[in-house]
């Protein structure tokens, strides 16, 4: 099935009442039928429900739909993006490896992995987007991953996910694709060789600000290549917290199964039942939305490239930008999303521009029906320092835009109010 479709029908045959809409199973714990019953499933004998925390009806299809959607084996669901980022890389390292990352990801995921993790016991090294070849180097037998964002925010870079993938595959290595802005409506990074995609599904996957949550999958195959694999021995050892079990023993993704048995288990960021059902409608509409989003942001590029006080405009859709051949090559039509980023000259034009707009909200989120504008030195990325922000492109002049489903020209007279202010 077209992917329309799947958005619409993955995961759900109706319930038996026959209900149309996928119902809400808002509920903590499950009952047992029987003292058996519910030991055969603590120990996996019967795969029935048990706790929302690890398993919930109306997550499950939330789960299904997106594995679809994805072309991947399985999904698991998370209470946030950033907790399916932790959850993916948490579920390969231990303390004293290493992961490598792109200079063009989100701040929040910069220091997830060089402050928060760090103090795990995970150390970061960082490659050039733009030259997958610089991740070679940074290889080495205690590299557990390689983690890059298909389209970056708030950079809008396009990876060559081609040849991250084959890099990774050929030195062994775990790649992780955060396909948060491009959505799997635009691509499935799985289709060009990565093994684990993340999302973070507030973002366009809700497209009206309305739920949290976040989600992994990962790509058919994986046991296969975790067993007796002493990169990841981890998978195919017995796991003393849980009676002995090895995951690649299981006829089950290896990986997102010990995401569930272990860090769901322990940890605990799982999405409510109301915000998997409220992901669930929103995803139904995922593809006219992207649509529209797009439409709107090549307009709105195309006026910025205009104006004289407009620098470093970056939207891959415009023949002008460095990655308009790789997205033409990896994004369905050469659709690039509603995010765009351009420079002024200094912070205070940036903010006399966000302080002026009207329809526009200033507003950290992206992927809103609504069309935001954000500040990013001085708001997503402001932990991060000065010099740093630099480097990874981020400059105190630098304006992002989340362009939404209002009619562009209405967007375009908005911006050119805040321009003249």
């Amino acid at each position: 099935m077209n992917k329309e479709t799947l958005a619409i029908h993955a995961g759900y045959g109706k319930d038996s009442q026959g209900t149309m809409a996928v119902p809400i199973y808002q509920t903590t714990a499950f009952a047992f039928d029987s003292a058996q019953q519910a030991s055969d499933r603590f120990c996996l004998q019967d795969l029935g429900n048990i706790y929302t925390r690890l398993t919930n009806p109306t997550t499950a299809i939330l789960e299904a739909r997106l594995a679809e959607l994805e072309g991947g084996a399985s999904a698991i669901a998370t209470a946030s993006g950033q907790a399916a980022i932790f959850y993916a890389v948490a579920n390969l390292f231990e303390s004293g490896d290493n992961i490598v990352i792109s200079d063009k990801i989100y701040g929040g995921s910069v220091t997830l992995f060089k402050y928060t993790m760090k103090r795990f016991g995970l150390e970061t090294r960082v490659f050039e987007n733009d030259n997958p070849e610089s991740i070679e180097a940074l290889i080495d037998d205690k590299t557990k991953a390689i983690f890059f964002e298909s389209l970056s925010n708030p950079q809008i870079a396009v990876a060559d996910i081609d040849a991250i993938s084959a890099i990774a595959k050929k030195h062994g290595v775990i790649s992780i694709c955060d396909n948060t802005v491009a959505t799997p409506y635009l691509i499935n990074p799985i289709a060009h060789g990565t093994d684990i995609v993340v999302h973070s599904c507030s973002k366009y996957m809700s497209g009206q600000g309305l739920a949290l949550g976040g989600a992994i999958i990962d790509r058919d195959g994986l046991t296969e290549f975790f067993k007796d694999n002493p990169r990841y021995a981890h998978f195919s050892t017995p796991d003393a917290s849980y009676h002995g079990l090895v995951y690649t023993d299981l006829p089950f993704p290896a990986f997102n199964l010990r995401i569930r048995l272990a860090l769901l288990r322990d940890i605990g960021a799982t999405p409510s039942p109301f915000n998997s059902w409220s992901l669930i409608q929103s995803i139904e509409t995922l593809a006219l939305r992207m649509e529209k989003h797009s439409s709107n942001g090549q307009k709105v590029a195309e006026y910025l490239e205009s104006k004289s006080e407009v620098f470093n405009l970056n939207y891959p859709g415009l023949k002008s930008n460095k990655y308009y051949d790789l997205a033409k090559k990896y994004f369905k039509d050469g659709l690039c999303s509603g995010l765009l980023s351009f420079e002024v000259k200094d912070k205070d034009t940036a903010w006399k521009i966000l302080d002026n707009t009207d329809i526009f909200s200033i507003v950290v989120n992206i992927g809103d029906s609504k069309s935001i504008i954000t500040h990013p030195s001085t708001t997503t990325h402001q932990q991060i320092p000065l010099d740093e922000q630099k480097e990874i492109g981020i400059t105190e002049g630098l304006v992002r835009l989340s362009i939404g489903l209002e009619d562009a020209s209405d967007l375009i007279e908005d911006l050119e109010t805040a321009f003249n202010s």
